[in-house]
Formats: structure tokens, sequence, C-alpha cells
């Protein structure tokens, strides 16, 4: 059978999907490095997320079995070792007293991402207190909460915006690997950012203190990158404005500061120590330009280090940023009220999962029989088949483009594009198998069926867009990836299909 353009163009993509979801570093043995505290001697050595570490001190491994058991014999023999990781961005070499501080994780399977429906974790649904949201709002407290759990050292966090068809905004947080109770406790203890000079209060984060952030041409920027050690470290500074009470506030506390000397006589004797909820975010050291004045303009400044220029000038631009959005948003002006608190057992997703794959099967035979006893030909009920599991290959494959976390409710509309496009096929199968003499000829009929696949493709997609943004974004998975599958169809698969029918009509 001649292979025609749009036939072409399925192969393609199947192999693009492929590529797309493809569990390339499978083929790695090792573990994935999830997180790296920042204040760890990991950390500047140069250990990132994302890395796959390989061997330790020359000991291969494998998976989170191999990394545990080597890392209890090398700590077996003395408090302090020199620990030598072999990742796949090189060798990192640093001093430490007990088990590397990172969190790791085994090395994926696949590209594709899954939500806390199959993965397990804590989700909560928020929103404020007697106070109505607006979206911008929303955004801001989306953005505060992330800086917040961020600097709690949390993982696999996220959080959004949702609304629901009523105009209602709230705040989703996701977490894995946490509990209800635990989510519960970080939310309750959000809200206070403050700036200390020892144990006195010089200002809080929002605009009761703080007036203007820069962020932007010459209030912030990042002006210089040195090397340092066996990297680099790059400085970045912003200004800051404050109220006239907070600078007076900081006159009067650094009025009897002596210079540090070890600094030069650059900076006071005490720094700035940043605090969120009363926990240690960051500390900064004072000009000594500042003593005593009550000066509403300072300066911040800090600094981000990494193996590459590229990689230190990233981390102090991220650095930067994180302290600017605390600064501008600081302390939440309203309340947290959780609407919806769920834990995910992680052991019910995984069951969850082998029973999908078992009903997969079974669906499979189901159809493949009722095709072959309907249509009586094993070639177009292997084209049914086929063209169904490529839609659903492909559906997914997209949603790893898009960085979607697949859930139950996402895998439930994958199952309802599948749905569609056998009824779309079999409707194409009877166009091109009808014996009725005064029918048009084979090639007009199919097209004849594309276009009604059509018209209910526009249908489809109609009814999936308020969906989309209903339920507070509970619903969004199952919308996104039934929408993924019908266009997905009506593009590539069903073209696709009509022309393999019409050549089997033909022959």
């Amino acid at each position: 059978m001649k292979l025609t353009l749009r036939v072409w163009l399925l192969i393609f993509v199947l192999i693009f999907s492929f590529l797309a979801i493809a569990p390339w570093k499978v083929l790695d043995s090792g573990v994935l490095i999830k997180t790296v505290n920042k204040t760890s001697a990991e950390y500047e050595a140069g250990l990132r997320p994302g890395m796959t570490i390989h061997s330790i001190n020359g000991n291969s491994i494998k998976n989170i079995v191999s990394y545990t058991q080597t890392i209890s014999e090398i700590f077996q023999t003395a408090a302090q070792q020199k620990i030598t990781l072999t990742t796949n961005k090189g060798e990192f070499i640093f001093l430490a007293d007990n088990s590397p501080d990172i969190t790791i994780s085994n090395v994926p399977a696949s590209r594709l991402k899954t939500g806390l429906d199959l993965s397990g974790g804590a989700r909560a649904l928020v929103k404020a207190e007697n106070i109505s949201l607006d979206k911008g709002q929303v955004g801001d407290l989306v953005s505060i909460t992330t800086e917040r759990l961020n600097a709690f050292g949390l993982s696999d966090i996220v959080l959004k915006p949702v609304s629901d068809l009523s105009g209602n905004n709230f705040m989703l947080i996701e977490i894995a690997g946490s509990t209800a109770s635990e989510l519960k406790d970080l939310l309750e203890s959000q809200g206070k950012f403050e700036a200390k000079i020892g144990n006195d209060t010089v200002f809080i984060g929002g605009d009761k203190d703080i007036t203007y952030v820069g962020s932007t041409g010459q209030d912030a920027g990042i002006y210089s990158c040195d090397e340092y050690q066996s990297g680099y470290t790059c400085q970045f500074r912003f200004v800051i404005y404050l109220s006239e009470k907070a600078a007076q506030r900081q006159a009067d506390l650094t009025a009897n500061l002596s210079l540090n000397i070890s600094s030069g006589g650059r900076y006071l004797e005490k720094p700035l120590d940043l605090y969120v909820d009363d926990s240690l975010l960051d500390t900064l050291q004072i000009g000594a330009d500042l003593k005593g004045k009550a000066t509403t303009q300072i300066q911040i400044s800090g600094s981000g280090i990494g193996t590459t220029q590229k990689e230190a000038f990233e981390d102090a631009t991220a650095g930067m940023k994180k302290l600017q959005t605390i600064l501008k948003t600081g302390s939440l002006p309203y309340k947290l009220e959780i609407i919806k608190l769920d834990t995910i057992s992680p052991t019910l997703g995984k069951e969850f999962t082998k029973n999908l794959v078992k009903l997969a099967l079974v669906v499979f035979v189901i159809v493949s029989i009722v095709l072959f006893i309907r249509y009586r030909k094993i070639k177009i009920t292997s084209l049914v088949i086929l063209t169904m599991f490529s839609e659903a290959f492909i559906t997914l494959a997209v949603a790893t483009l898009l960085n979607w976390n697949i859930d139950i409710a996402g895998i439930a509309g994958i199952i309802a594009g599948m749905g569609t496009g056998v009824n779309d096929q079999i409707m194409i199968v009877d166009e091109s198998l009808s014996k009725d003499a005064n029918r048009l000829p084979i090639k007009e009929r199919i097209k004849s069926a594309l276009f009604m696949i059509f018209g209910a493709f526009f249908t489809i997609i109609a009814a999936m867009i308020p969906l989309f943004w209903a339920g507070a974004g509970m619903l969004r998975g199952f919308a996104l990836t039934t929408i993924i599958g019908v266009s997905v169809g009506i593009l590539v698969t069903r073209p696709a299909f009509a022309d393999m029918v019409e050549r089997l009509g033909e022959n």
C-alpha cells in the first residue's frame, strides 16, 4: 500500500512523540538529584538539582538502595569523609560529616509527569478568608506562598491560580510526598516577614514599611562575576525605598554600631537578617555609609555561585528575584482559609496505574473482538486499534511538552478522546464499505464522513473550553487531554486513517 502524505505525517508525529516521551535517562544507571541545600558544601561544590549520580567514591550507583548502602558504608569508618560524586555533569568533590545534604529519587521511567493522584502527596485549595480576590491578587498570593514554601526547603511543589465558573479565584497547592497535616501546618504558619538587626525589627514586608523595590534598569542588576575557588560567584544589588518611619528605626538601630574590621570597614558589625515566619531566610550586610542615617533609600546586595560563570549569573539572578518578591509583597494582608485538603497515597496511585493497565488490555481485547465480528477483516480491525492507541500516545507526548501533570482526570480525558476516535473511525469504515450502488465513489464518501467528524470536533471543543475553567481547576486535566486528543485525531490520525481505509477499499 502506497503511503500518502497524511500517513507520512502520522508516522513523523509518532516518531516526534516518542522522542518527547522517550526515557533516555533510563539508559543511565544512577539516582536523580531533586534538591540541594543552598547552604551546604554539596551546593558549593557545584551539585545541582537535575543531575544524575552514577558513582560515589568509585562505587557504582544504580538506584536509591545502592546509594543508601554506599553512603552507609562510607561513614562507618570515620565521621568526616571526602566524597567524590561522579555525575552526568562531571565529578564533584567535597568533605561531609554525614550523608550529603541532598534529596534523591530513582531516575524517572519517562519524561511524563504524573499528578498527585498517581504519585502521592497532599493537595489544598485555598482562598482568602472573608475576602474575594481578583486574578492579580491571587497571582501575588501564589508568588508569596511559593517563596514561603521554598524557604522551608520543600521540593516538587505546584502552585497555581484557579477559578470556577462563578468567577471565584483560588490558589491550588500540590506537594509531592507530603501529608495533609504537614501542608496545613505550613499554610497556617505563613504570613510574617521581618528584617532585623540583632533582635530589633527594622521593617516588615509589604507597603507599610517598603514603598518601592527596584527591579529594572539602574535600580537592579548583576554587577560583577569573578572566579571563586573552583567556580564563579556573581554579585547582585538592587535599591529599595523605606517609609520615613522605617528609615528612622534603621537610623536609631545603626547609630551605635561599629564597623566590621574584617570586611575592611565597608560594613557594620551587625547584618540585616531576613526572617520568614521566624525562620532565617537570608543575611545581608549593612553598608557603613548607612550608620545612623535616616535614609529612605538603601541597597540590598547578595551573590550567587556556580561551577560556570553562566550558572553563577543565573543563581544570582534567581536569588535577587526571590528577595525582590518577598520585599514587594511581604506579609499576607489576609488570612488563608483552606477550602479542601486531600492526601493521596503513593501506594494507591501505583495500584491505580496497575489496574489501569489491566483495564486497557481488557478494553483492547473487547474492542478488537467486536470490530472483527462486525467487519470480518483483520486489516481494518488492526487499523482502528493502532490509530486509537496512536492518538493516546501523541496526546501524552503533547502533555509532556506542555509540562502538564497527568492525573486521573487527565487519563479520563485521554480515554474520552480514544472513544470519540473509535466512533469516528467506525463512521469512516462504514462509509467506505457501503455497497449501495447509488452512493458516491469511496473517496467522496470518506470526505463526507470527515466533514461530519469535523462538525462533531467543534462541538466537543466548544463543550470542553468552559469545562477547562470550571470546578476551580480540578477538571482542567480532563478538559485539556480531551481537547488535545480530539485535536490530534482531527488533524493527524483520522485523516491518515481515512487514507489507509480508502486504499484498502480500492484493493
